[in-house]
Parts: C-alpha cells; structure tokens; sequence
C-alpha cells in the first residue's frame, strides 16, 4: 500500500492507538491527525488511517461521515457554518442561509468558484445567546441581520 501519511503522523496515529484498549478508541483523533496533514480524509486517506489502526475501511468511513468536522472534499480558504439548531431557526436561520446562498452564487455543501468560500450548515454551533449565527472559520457572527450577513462577507473578501 502506497502511504501518502509521514512518517510523523502515522507515529502519532500508532501513539494514539496505544493509549486504548481498542483502536477505535483512538478513530477521532486519528482522522484528525490525518486531515491535518493531507487537507481531506479522501478514500486512500481512509484506507491508510484503517490500516494503522487495523480496522475496516468503511467502519473508518462509516465514523468520518457522521461528523461534520471531518472532510471529505477540498474546502474553500474560509469555511461559512449556519447554524440550524432550534434556537437558530426559530430566529430565522433560513433567511440567512438563503443570503448567503443567493449571495455567494452557490448552495450548503458548495464551494465559490474562485475558492474563497465554501458553505454548510451545522446541527449545533453552540452559541444560542447569539442566534441565528454563523461561524466563518474560527469566528462567531450573530445575530445575524441580511445586512450584517454582507458586512461579514466583506471582512473575509
């Protein structure tokens, strides 16, 4: 097999398995440390992170998907996360997904043509105080207002 990890993670990811008494103790840390160094958890990506940790590779796949912190495509420079928990839609968090979609000309789950922004919804972002709200990269936005969603934009353009 044709490893595409360095020598560094997949030690890291083999340290990690050690700390458990069962290698999937040790998945969500090492997709992290795979994603971390290869930008995406692609299928070689998964097999080799299965391998390390000798599990299947659709358990592998199996436990990425479920989390929306792991990635499967390549991502824009700035990654936009809507949150559409309750507390965001019933303060009109799809009224600010629909700007943002008409706005940056694509839909959740896209990414702009040029790479600037890629778009997505997320289940809970952990900031009801502030809903609807959004996260560009590391940072929260919210209450969000139309007019503010385009003021936001521009500080990442």
């Amino acid at each position: 097999m044709t490893t595409r990890l360095s020598a560094e993670a997949q030690s890291e990811i083999r340290r990690l398995a050690a700390q458990f008494p069962k290698p999937q103790s040790a998945l969500l840390g090492a997709l992290f440390v795979a994603q971390g160094e290869a930008g995406l958890l692609d299928p070689e990506i998964v097999a080799e992170v299965a391998g390390l940790l000798q599990l299947p590779a659709n358990e592998v796949a199996s436990v990425a998907s479920f989390y929306h912190l792991y990635r499967f495509r390549p991502e824009g420079r700035h990654l936009i996360q809507v949150c559409t928990n309750v507390s965001c839609l019933l303060n009109g968090c799809q009224t600010a997904l629909q700007h943002l979609e008409r706005r940056l000309g694509i839909k959740a789950g896209e990414t702009t043509p040029d790479g600037r922004f890629t778009l997505k919804t997320a289940e809970c972002l952990a900031a009801c105080e502030i809903a609807p709200m959004m996260m560009v990269g590391p940072d929260r936005h919210g209450p969000l207002q139309v007019e503010r969603i385009d003021e936001i934009l521009e500080a990442y353009a």
